[in-house]
């Protein structure tokens, strides 16, 4: 199915990692949602996801860089089938989290779909 989808992500340690274009980028410990969509001719949330499961896969999207990294696991998916709401959700979370400038999103006017929505405690 098509549709948007949120990858909940926790970074066991702090790490510094290289984010293509991004540049080294520096990640706390902590819990992060990364807001993604699937709507491609071919592309369903269910490849999109499963993609982003594998960790030996060539690096694609600044998402990609982060979820190779082996202090770096999706814990939980939640997805919205048929709805294209992935900037309006990001747009939502930048009232209340810090965000990673310019991550995941170089194809649309939001300045980030990545945010830390809790410190690791």
């Amino acid at each position: 199915m098509k549709g948007t989808y949120i990858l909940l992500i926790f970074i066991k340690r702090g790490v510094q990692i290289r984010i293509g274009a991004l540049g080294k980028i520096y990640f706390k410990r902590g819990y992060y949602c990364y807001i993604g969509s699937a709507f491609g001719k071919t592309i369903t949330i269910e490849k999109r996801v499963g993609r982003h499961l594998k960790r030996d896969k060539k690096s694609k999207w600044h998402i990609d860089y982060l979820l190779k990294n082996k202090n770096v696991k999706i814990i939980d998916v939640i997805t919205f089938p048929n709805k294209k709401i992935e900037c309006k959700i990001a747009k939502n979370f930048s009232k209340y989290f810090k965000g990673v400038k310019n991550f995941g999103c170089s194809d649309c006017k939001c300045n980030t779909h990545l945010y830390q929505v809790c410190k690791n405690f």
